[in-house]
């Protein structure tokens, strides 16, 4: 492959996840998911609907790239999330965060983005102060307590960080076969839930679930085969186009978002190079702003008062730090790293999800 061959591949791979991304954004707008929002209908409401929708996009992820990998088009060991140890204690505690921060900013990042996309300035403020935020806490002042005191604290797996690393070592299976079956087992756990409740099993909740669950596949593709190459012409290592860790990747939206700033902040350094994750950040909210015009639903939006200002910027600093000691946001660990079957990844979404619930009941005390 040559140079100009090697360019035009990645404008492709650029122009597929901005296409991708930019149906994400009008599907999330159109169908008010959010995981932030599960988390409070479960707890305030007792309605596990978009629960449910989330789940049911787990699973469909988690099946896909099972799928995928059986068939050696990818692995999960070549993919942002085989970091060689698991950072536990910076996951849960940045797992923490990041949940009540989003419930504190009125949605996670992928919501502050639909959000930001139908005229929400407070989404505009709360991605700006999540994205310096993340910005130090990966290459500023937060840093050296990151490196030097949260991921000190580590644990390497004997078998591996992946389950399919588990079941094969354990069942003495072929790695792909592994991930195979271990994809369907947790794929029929959660489509089980999901599916069993009658009233959820609407054309709205079904498709919702099913259409985030392939956006999530398609990236991987995207990303994993795509954009993969075994030899690049220039150094001739094994190469994943259009990432920002050289490794294949989906949808995370924290870091895209600091590096992205950092990126236009610095841009005539010549070193700045627009990734997979930016085009993301940038699709999602478009998709959200062209759905909202064709709806006719776009309104300019501000903070109601000063105790509202106060409040987003709190919960978007915790966003900022929390996603990149959890190395990912509720999508970037809660259904791309999930996907894979990655140990982290299930520690940083439980972290998320406890956080969220943590600052719903802190509310809900208040209040009352």
């Amino acid at each position: 492959m040559t140079e100009v061959q090697l360019a035009q591949l990645q404008w492709l791979v650029l122009g597929l996840a901005g296409i991708l991304s930019t149906l994400l954004g009008a599907l999330l707008h159109r169908s008010h998911f959010c995981t932030m929002g599960a988390v409070s209908d479960a707890v305030v409401m007792g309605s596990f609907d978009r629960m449910r929708q989330w789940a049911l996009a787990l699973s469909v992820a988690i099946l896909g790239f099972g799928a995928m990998t059986y068939l050696e088009l990818i692995t999960p060991l070549k993919s942002a999330y085989a970091t060689g140890v698991v950072f536990w204690f910076s996951a849960f505690v940045g797992g923490l965060l990041f949940g009540w921060g989003m419930v504190w900013s009125s949605g996670c990042g992928a919501k502050s983005l639909v959000r930001l996309g139908t005229g929400n300035l407070k989404s505009l403020l709360v991605l700006l102060v999540m994205g310096i935020v993340a910005l130090a806490t990966l290459r500023g002042i937060l840093a050296f307590p990151r490196v030097q005191i949260l991921e000190a604290i580590q644990y390497q797996p004997q078998q591996g960080l992946f389950a399919s690393q588990w079941l094969s070592a354990v069942a003495e299976l072929p790695f792909h076969q592994a991930a195979l079956i271990a994809a369907v087992f947790f794929a029929v756990i959660l489509g089980a839930w999901v599916l069993f409740d009658r009233p959820f099993r609407s054309s709205h909740n079904v498709m919702t679930g099913l259409g985030v669950g392939l956006v999530i596949c398609c990236m991987w593709w995207i990303s994993g085969v795509l954009g993969h190459g075994s030899e690049h012409p220039e150094t001739l290592d094994e190469f994943f186009l259009a990432t920002s860790s050289r490794k294949m990747e989906a949808i995370s939206l924290t870091a895209p978002i600091a590096l992205g700033l950092d990126a236009l902040l610095y841009f005539t350094d010549g070193t700045k190079r627009l990734s997979l994750g930016m085009i993301s950040v940038l699709g999602i909210s478009l998709g959200a702003l062209i759905s909202a015009k064709l709806q006719g639903t776009f309104k300019w939006e501000s903070f109601s008062n000063l105790a509202d200002l106060k409040r987003h910027l709190v919960g978007g600093s915790c966003m900022g730090v929390g996603a990149v000691l959890a190395m990912g946001c509720s999508l970037g660990q809660g259904l791309s790293g999930l996907s894979t079957l990655s140990f982290a990844s299930l520690l940083a979404t439980i972290g998320i999800l406890s956080g969220a619930y943590a600052a719903l009941r802190h509310d809900l005390n208040q209040v009352d």
